[in-house]
């Protein structure tokens, strides 16, 4: 190859790159694993005879969604024996809130969490039409499968979603609710906890086997209150408390001398706070560089 056919074979990628991350983020709930994903599809467009290819962009997102498909299955069984509640990699969308798609779709952490639970086929026919707005016909190609199958595809996974996610409050009310949580957690004020907390609330803890944390949803209000309430002395000591936002939504990030060791979120309704989400496996912490809020 040529440097004048690889610079133009890397223009024509440079102009797809960010919707081949955001695809593959949808699909895996890792940057890493995405970026991993986008790298190996850049060797492979390098390699490609591009002359025969009519619509790049196309080929480009029909190999991305493959390779996606197929590591979101091997993905599953790693999960599998994963240590503890798995929770996806947080992204930093302050910069690009959309990571590439036609709608913001399918960035918050509740939202990819339901997402796990698809088969990766239908996990990709619904990211592409929700969050990217690309015609069934294509999805359908894409994919391998035919239209019909393609919107019932697509018909379940909404179905799915509307099924198990909780009507959410508004961008500033997660963050007055995160900021109220974060206040009542660091001072083990069981009251503000409780009144904060739906009767469902439910706290996820990541360590991934990394560092110490609990193995197991925590479940109930009751339980969800006392159990922030219970290591509120040693957990936050000398923990700096900063606001930023990651995938969409408004994270709390804590660093011990500059060194972050732990994120945590909430997804809430107007019934309160539903889920905690606590982010301390460190492998997932490093490549998150966030903006402040």
């Amino acid at each position: 190859m040529t440097s004048a056919e690889l610079e133009e074979a890397a223009a024509v990628f440079g102009g797809v790159r960010p919707r081949l991350f955001g695809i593959a983020y949808r699909m895996l709930g890792s940057a890493a694993e995405a970026e991993d994903l986008v790298q190996d599809v850049w060797l492979r467009w390098q390699t490609t005879d591009r002359s025969k290819v009519s619509n790049p962009a196309a080929y480009l997102a029909t190999a991305i969604t493959r390779l996606a498909i197929n590591a979101m299955q091997s993905a599953r069984v790693r999960r599998e024996t994963y240590i503890g509640p798995w929770l996806p990699e947080p992204v930093d969308t302050s910069a690009d809130p959309y990571l590439g798609a036609e709608h913001n779709e399918a960035l918050e952490f509740a939202v990819l969490l339901i997402l796990e639970r698809l088969s990766p086929t239908e996990r990709a026919a619904y990211i592409l039409r929700e969050a990217f707005d690309y015609p069934y016909g294509q999805i359908a190609e894409i994919i391998g499968s035919t239209e019909p199958a393609t919107r019932q595809l697509v018909s379940r996974a909404r179905k799915r979603l509307v099924a198990e996610r909780r009507n959410p409050v508004t961008g500033p009310e997660q963050r007055e609710l995160l900021s109220a949580f974060v206040t009542a957690a660091r001072s083990g004020d069981l009251a503000a906890l409780e009144k904060l907390l739906a009767d469902d609330a439910i706290s996820y803890s990541d360590g991934g086997g990394a560092v110490r944390a609990s193995r197991f949803p925590v479940v109930g209000l009751e339980r969800v209150a006392k159990y922030h309430k219970a290591f509120a002395d040693r957990f936050w000591t000398g923990a700096d408390v900063e606001l930023a936002t990651a995938n969409g939504q408004a994270v709390a990030i804590l660093r011990r001398d500059g060194i972050a060791f732990a994120m945590c979120t909430v997804t809430a309704s107007p019934n309160g706070i539903n889920q905690v989400l606590w982010l301390l496996n460190p492998s997932k912490l490093t490549t998150f560089n966030p903006t402040a809020a």
